[in-house]
């Protein structure tokens, strides 16, 4: 380092006046380790987010198999009933996933974990490939069992993979890393739809086909490391610094920034543990600003992503597309839907980096309320065999399109920013555990609402708790673009600046003494 850039570092240091995360001393430092660190950090990620695809077949499984399963003229049928059991368990066992999330991901690690999803996944889509065909009642406890598992796979992958991609990811990085979890969950659903496309008349082919992708999967998180985060939350350092070495592409022994990186990740837990006083309940760890004030905040986006529409349409999106007056083939517009989140997401991975969380949140927010106001009046005013038949159909794609650019994408996202990494498992796990919860009450409720009050008022409906999500938005969401995660909690538990001790001022000063020295 030259005396110039000594000069700079050190007056860094003694800078009196706060930075703006985006131009922090921690930028100028990290960036030199982008070029090299970047590749294996995204590599990372997308391997670890590789199993989340699995999970996004199931969700979308029942759009593909309810047609066959309910077919008089196939050898085995289910009852309406038993129909209605199949498609909806999922949705019931979604929480508890989320919460046995949180337990796994404190417990044996973000890896582990991940082996986990794996390996219930690759049991339940075995099931679904070899169940009965002879027997319905046989297919109908086969079928529950199996989307039971699926069910705890789909509450289980909402969150070990975006944490995973936060805790090993360069703050530049980060946004789009953590948005991966949402894309590989659209290139799940998108993989369903067209599978059911293609093959109409064979669920259970479609199944093998899953079941074999995710024993893939599992194969692919063998060479990950370790989340350094997690291991020195356990004080397992020796490993956290393999692993740390491995994710920042740094072969020296004892390198100046990552001592500084596990000094600040030490000193970060340790902050908390005596908070804690050694032996503090997680239920007393809630109580904790930097823990309660983003739980409500998180707990309150959820709230907004599920009561606005969005997953009614994911999960009703053959259906959804007959209410709203969709002139084309009900399933080729499922297959549209599931297209345009998947573009949309890798867009929002570019856009969350240079705008932010929020911009793209209000925007969000508006488009909902826009396109189903929209519906609402084709619905009222029926455009289906006039020239305008083709509203509906872009009122729709353009709803995913901005519900995917906020509303969708962010809450699972920030879910994994928030949280102190001591108690990031069980928090993020309880947020999921919440989400999934007003999933399954919004999904059971809406066919019901449809018959109650009508799908115009039902659209109506959507759009004014959209145009209530824009003011949350606005007055609560805090930014995250560019802090690093201990800037994050620090906000939260009511700081401006960093403490002396943190991370920036640690790792100027060790490179400060590295260029002395030398």
């Amino acid at each position: 380092m030259s005396g110039k850039d000594t000069a700079e570092v050190e007056a860094a240091l003694t800078e009196k006046q706060p930075q703006s995360p985006s131009k922090s001393p921690t930028h100028a430092v990290l960036t030199q380790l982008t070029r090299r660190a970047a590749i294996v950090q995204i590599v990372t990620a997308v391997v670890a987010n590789i199993t989340i695809i699995s999970s996004g077949m199931g969700i979308g499984f029942p759009s593909i198999a309810m047609i066959e399963l309910t077919n008089s003229t196939t050898s085995v049928v289910l009852t309406e009933s038993d129909a209605t059991w199949f498609a909806s368990i999922t949705s019931i066992m979604c929480p508890f996933g989320g919460l046995l999330s949180g337990y796994l991901l404190d417990k044996v690690g973000r890896k582990k974990t991940l082996y986990f999803i794996n390996i219930i996944s690759i049991v339940s889509w075995a099931i679904m490939s070899f169940a009965s065909r002879t027997d319905s009642a046989t297919l109908f406890i086969q079928l529950i069992v199996a989307r039971i598992i699926i069910g705890i796979a789909i509450g289980l992958s909402s969150t070990p993979a975006s944490v995973y991609a936060a805790e090993v990811a360069h703050p530049n990085l980060r946004g789009r890393l953590t948005l991966l979890t949402a894309f590989c969950t659209a290139i799940g659903m998108l993989s369903i739809y067209t599978l059911g496309y293609v093959f109409k008349n064979d669920w259970r082919f479609v199944c093998m086909i899953c079941g074999i992708f995710t024993v893939v999967s599992l194969l692919t998180v063998i060479p990950l490391p370790e989340s350094p985060s997690w291991l020195v939350s356990k004080k397992r350092m020796p490993k956290a610094e393999r692993c740390l070495k491995v994710v920042r592409a740094i072969k020296e022994e004892n390198h100046p920034e990552i001592r500084a990186e596990l000094e600040a990740l030490e000193d970060n837990i340790a902050r908390f543990r005596s908070a804690q006083d050694g032996k503090k309940s997680k239920l007393d760890q809630l109580k904790k600003p930097e823990v309660y004030k983003p739980l409500a905040i998180m707990c309150t986006f959820f709230f907004f992503q599920q009561f606005t529409g969005i997953f009614v349409i994911i999960v009703y999106a053959a259906s959804f597309s007959i209410e709203a007056g969709v002139a084309i083939d009900p399933f080729l517009s499922a297959v549209f839907v599931g297209l345009t989140r998947v573009v949309t997401t890798v867009l929002m991975s570019f856009i969350s980096d240079k705008f932010g969380r929020r911009p793209p949140a209000l925007f969000s927010g508006f488009g909902m309320a826009t396109c189903m106001f929209g519906l609402a009046v084709c619905a009222i005013h029926p455009v289906k065999g006039t020239s305008l038949s083709w509203i509906p159909t872009v009122l729709l794609v353009a709803f995913i399109f901005t519900a995917t650019l906020g509303f969708l994408t962010l809450p699972f996202s920030m879910n994994a920013e928030v949280y102190p990494t001591k108690i990031r498992g069980f928090a993020s796990g309880l947020t999921i555990f919440f989400g999934y919860t007003m999933s399954f009450i919004i999904l059971k409720i809406y066919p019901s609402l449809v018959e109650t009050i009508g799908n115009s008022n039902v659209f109506i409906l959507f759009g004014c708790l959209s145009m209530l999500g824009i003011a949350f938005v606005y007055f609560f969401l805090p930014e995250t673009k560019g802090r690093t995660l201990e800037d994050i909690e620090s906000h939260f538990r009511g700081k401006k600046q960093s403490s002396p001790d943190s991370k920036q001022e640690v790792e100027m000063k060790t490179m400060l003494k590295a260029n002395e020295a030398a």
